[in-house]
């Protein structure tokens, strides 16, 4: 399993838009082969900032499934407007999991 992390600056003013917006466009990504879960999440000190986390199978699903895809096109179009700066996003592996 592959964790997507991306870091969301929302424009100031449009955080209400922008998660209305997010509730389409997750419609998209649920749909993806190799999706596995995710989670939205809003900071409490920084308001305009957001976290989303997404499982996926693979890396390549991910890279090359879902940002190769013509969905994706959809999701750039309902929320790539609200963010400045664009979001930097890192992929990681579990190394230690409290489960095992």
């Amino acid at each position: 399993m592959v964790l997507e992390v991306a870091i969301l600056d929302v424009k100031p003013g449009q955080t209400t838009e922008f998660e209305s917006a997010f509730e389409e466009a997750q419609t998209i990504i649920v749909s993806m082969n190799g999706y596995l879960s995710h989670q939205l999440q809003r900071c409490m000190e920084n308001t305009n900032c957001y976290i989303l986390l997404v499982n996926w199978e693979t890396l390549e699903d991910h890279t090359i499934g879902f940002r190769g895809s013509e969905q994706y096109q959809k999701w750039r179009a309902l929320l790539h407007h609200f963010y400045d700066p664009f979001p930097t996003v890192e992929h990681y592996k579990s190394v230690i999991d409290s489960k095992n």
